[in-house]
């Protein structure tokens, strides 16, 4: 029997190529993902902020705001690896280290998932039932629920990186991507990888799959509730609230989708094109995020005002002192 040459089992390091020929441009292309970033961690602190010093907010609906500004602060972090590699040049990454990224890109979306189906039922209470809305959405119940989903993401998700560390890498560690994903790193494998891909599209079904249909089901509901009143303005209200809810919903499911289907299905598309949509599915939600579940919520829009009322008043009152 020949030897296997170990060196190859494990590479020490993985080279992410960020967009496939388009590394003169890349430069240019940051410019843009840089200004997300910096748009949606400021955004994103300042809800939690407010949240935070203001007792008045401390409701259901405002803490899994919070929740998920965290984790939209999260995935911020790991878009601003991506900007390493185009203003650096910064493509080799640990074998290690790819794998915990890996870990990190999918548990932080599933996250954003899970928070989402909950914010779906949140709002299905507060419509359908506000009168009982403190006593079933207690922070009691949250916890409960928040945790086991939390339990789900991180069993699902945290076998992908202990299965992908026992593949061997025999030829090539370049990936074709901005950051490490698990169908990019298994695809580099020299030996089937069916386990992978099954276990991969377990984790996507149990998480993604049931929360989607969860919120589906949850504004069906709602639109149900809205209807039975046979209030215009009701409608016009729900509508309003709940369009804008689901327009960002369809945004983060539907480029998930487009990258599963992109490693699924075998089609040919340009690298650069799934590429932009895998980066934006992690921008452009934190981005969102803010503007429509925060700045959209009257409460939290009426404490900012506050605050900076305040601000002013206090700064008008050092200048006259003065």
């Amino acid at each position: 029997m020949s030897s296997v040459n170990t060196s190859y089992l494990h590479p020490k390091e993985f080279i992410l190529i960020g967009f496939p020929g388009m590394e003169n441009y890349q430069t240019w292309i940051s410019i843009p993902f840089c200004v997300m970033c910096i748009s949606a961690l400021v955004a994103n602190v300042l809800i939690i902020y407010i949240i935070k010093v203001n007792e008045s907010l401390h409701n259901p609906m405002c803490v899994l705001l919070a929740a998920l500004s965290v984790v939209d602060l999260a995935l911020c972090s790991l878009a601003l690896q991506i900007l390493k590699i185009f203003w650096f040049n910064q493509r080799a990454i640990a074998f290690e280290a790819c794998l915990f990224q890996m870990f990190c890109v999918h548990f932080f979306s599933s996250l954003e998932s899970s928070i989402l189906a909950i914010m779906a039922y949140d709002r299905y209470v507060a419509i359908y039932n506000p009168l009982r809305y403190m006593s079933i959405l207690s922070y009691r119940f949250l916890a409960q629920v928040f945790l086991s989903l939390l339990l789900r993401d991180l069993i699902l998700f945290g076998l992908l990186p202990i299965f992908a560390s026992r593949l061997p890498f025999c030829s090539s560690n370049v990936i074709q991507h901005c950051y490490c994903d698990h169908m990019g790193i298994a695809k580099l494998a020299c030996t089937d990888i069916s386990l992978n891909n099954a276990l991969g599209l377990l984790a996507i079904s149990c998480i993604f799959g049931l929360d989607v249909i969860f919120i589906i089901f949850s504004y069906a509901l709602i639109l149900r509730s809205v209807l039975k009143v046979g209030s215009k303005n009701a409608l016009r209200k729900a509508l309003n609230t709940c369009g804008s809810h689901l327009f960002v919903i369809l945004y983060f499911y539907t480029t998930l989708l487009f990258s599963l289907l992109v490693y699924r299905s075998g089609q040919k598309v340009q690298p650069e094109i799934h590429i932009m949509f895998a980066v934006l599915y992690l921008l452009v939600p934190p981005v969102l995020n803010p503007l429509v579940y925060a700045i959209r919520t009257k409460e939290i829009r009426h404490a900012f005002l506050r605050i900076v009322w305040t601000k002013k008043v206090n700064s008008s009152k050092q200048s006259a002192r003065c």
